[in-house]
């Protein structure tokens, strides 16, 4: 007698049906409590636009909440803009903190940030957005997230989105030749944390960029030796020059509205006087102009270097065994590899088509709103020439506004979604020519960046 096969278990029974979201009405959502979501989380409320933010952690701080698995500081990490370039422009840092504070100090600063504003009990900590999806025929977003500490899931409904996760926590990993038959031990800089790991060791740093040099120096002071790996050269600034911190150097040329050819030379001089040349130290000579590549701000990287604990070697262009070879033929036998080579912009809780992609990265109106979708905003998506966090204020009251306005002036909400969709290519970099790599995909001229979002913010305001 012939036997039956049942079929699959989901063949006789009825699917179960996902509960209908929990509907948060005219609320927005805010992804993230760093710096960026917490300034959005504020004006929102301050312009009487309910919202909650979701954060993934156990407290605010985003990147500055040292230990915390996507944060990227390490033990020593302070600040490279100086203080009153830095701070929330509402929420001044204490007097007593100094002109370029350390990591711990920050994290406290956002800690009063948040309890200063009453913003905590608007967040839920230890809860991840996984999935955020337009509804069909609306501009809502239904987020779906998880409670981290018991893994249950829930669904909301909110009426617009601001992302601000960040853009500096997933590693940008090179390939080469050779790599996989390496002996030592590779790592990013994503993973380093203190100096712990590169004692007595022989240490090869790549990349030129803020972290990259950071870890060189550590290294030059707690390795057997060190060599620092970069494609091209670079200008090495002071962050202190005139007996100030460099940026408010810089920044008072710019108030005087200096051309940028006359603010090259002066910048050139500076260095001249307090770095000198380079070159005589055995680093390359930078193939570009001031101000074209992210600032490097360290001066003890120079310094190692004339010391003869940091040897400046090129570009990689194979490994093996028992090390690197460079490009001018030379090698290192080397035990541990640092890759300081940067962070790639991912949100993986949204699709790519939202966010309009262009060479593997958001290209988004004022590097905020996304021509696709009318309630989805960015913020933090920007490198500035100067501090960040006046640039985070600013932005958040620019959301603020557009979810005002949606709520009560369609009219106006509906003409600077037009100008998102038409000017989402536009950049800030005050005619610099940045170099082209993904370090300055987000680059903005923080003064330039600045003037457009306060006249965005006054042309929602004179739309009443």
């Amino acid at each position: 007698m012939p036997t039956t096969t049942p079929g699959p278990a989901r063949s006789r029974r009825r699917t179960a049906r996902r509960p209908e979201p929990v509907d948060r009405g005219g609320a927005w959502c805010v992804v993230g409590a760093g710096v960026h979501g917490l300034s959005a989380l504020k004006a929102l409320h301050q312009h009487g636009i309910e919202a909650d933010a979701f954060e993934r952690e156990d407290e605010v701080g985003g990147n500055w909440n040292y230990g915390a698995e996507n944060s990227r500081v390490y033990a020593s990490t302070h600040l490279i803009s100086s203080k009153p370039f830095t701070q929330l422009p509402d929420f001044p840092m204490p007097d007593a903190y100094p002109d370029y504070p350390n990591h711990r100090q920050v994290l406290e600063y956002f800690r009063r940030y948040a309890d200063h504003f009453g913003l905590r009990p608007a967040i839920r900590f230890h809860h991840e957005v996984v999935r955020a999806v337009p509804v069909e025929g609306t501009t809502s977003w239904d987020l779906t997230v998880s409670d981290r500490l018991t893994g249950a899931e829930a669904t909301y409904r909110y009426a617009g989105l601001v992302v601000a996760n960040g853009h500096n926590w997933f590693p940008k990993m090179p390939a080469y030749p050779g790599q996989d038959s390496f002996a030592g031990e590779i790592i990013h800089s994503a993973g380093y944390k203190s100096a712990d790991i590169l004692r007595g060791r022989r240490v090869l740093v790549v990349g030129a960029g803020n972290t990259g040099c950071d870890i060189a120096v550590e290294s030059a002071q707690n390795a057997e030796h060190t060599w620092h790996s970069t494609r091209r050269g670079y200008y090495y600034n002071p962050k202190f020059a005139m007996g100030r911190p460099s940026d408010q150097v810089a920044d008072s040329l710019l108030a005087l509205r200096l051309p940028l050819a006359v603010r090259r030379a002066l910048f050139g001089l500076t260095l001249k006087l307090t770095v000198g040349d380079v070159t005589k130290f055995g680093l390359q000579k930078p193939d570009h102009k001031f101000f074209e590549t992210h600032p490097i701000v360290n001066q003890q990287l120079v310094y190692y270097v004339g010391h003869g604990d940091i040897t400046p070697v090129r570009d990689i262009t194979a490994f093996d065994a028992e090390g690197a070879v460079f490009a001018d033929g030379s090698r290192a036998d080397v035990d541990l590899v640092v890759f300081a080579t940067g962070y790639l912009a991912r949100f993986p809780f949204l699709d790519d088509s939202l966010l309009n992609r262009r060479e593997d990265h958001p290209q988004l109106f004022l590097q905020m709103f996304s021509p696709a979708h009318p309630t989805l905003v960015v913020s933090g998506l920007i490198q500035p020439d100067s501090g960040q966090w006046t640039l985070a204020h600013w932005q958040g009251i620019l959301a603020a506004r557009v979810a005002e306005a949606r709520r009560d002036r369609p009219a106006a909400a509906a003409a600077f979604a037009s100008r998102a969709q038409s000017e989402a290519d536009r950049r800030f970099t005050a005619g610099v020519d940045y170099k082209d790599s993904t370090r300055h995909y987000f680059e903005v001229a923080h003064q330039e960046y600045l003037a457009e979002l306060q006249r965005a913010i006054h042309q929602l305001e004179e739309a009443r």
